[in-house]
């Protein structure tokens, strides 16, 4: 095998490897250099997140009544855009082919 050179080499390597870790990546200025920046792509920015999470009853039906109503405006708005978009484009077409 290898000897006791070997395992003492193996053992400062065991303890060197996150040491050297904890001091490169625990410092305060990579941080701030290489963490911070990628923050707003990684996490949504807190005024788009909702932390009152309602717990009774009426408040989640409340919540669930506003959501499904935002849902219902967008599709009506979405139809009616693709409506006016098929007005415009071709109303006498009759088949696949202009000329079919």
């Amino acid at each position: 095998m290898g000897g006791p050179n070997l395992e003492v080499f193996k053992f400062g390597l065991y303890l060197f490897v996150p040491v050297v870790a904890l001091l490169h990546f625990g410092d305060p200025a990579w941080y701030h250099n290489h963490v911070l920046p990628y923050k707003s792509h990684l996490f949504p920015p807190p005024d788009r997140t909702y932390s009152k999470i309602p717990t009774d009853q009426t408040a989640i039906r409340e919540e669930l009544a506003r959501i499904k109503a935002d849902k219902l405006a967008r599709r009506m708005q979405r139809d009616k855009e693709l409506q006016t978009q098929s007005e415009v484009v071709a109303p006498s077409s009759k088949g696949w082919f202009k000329w079919w």
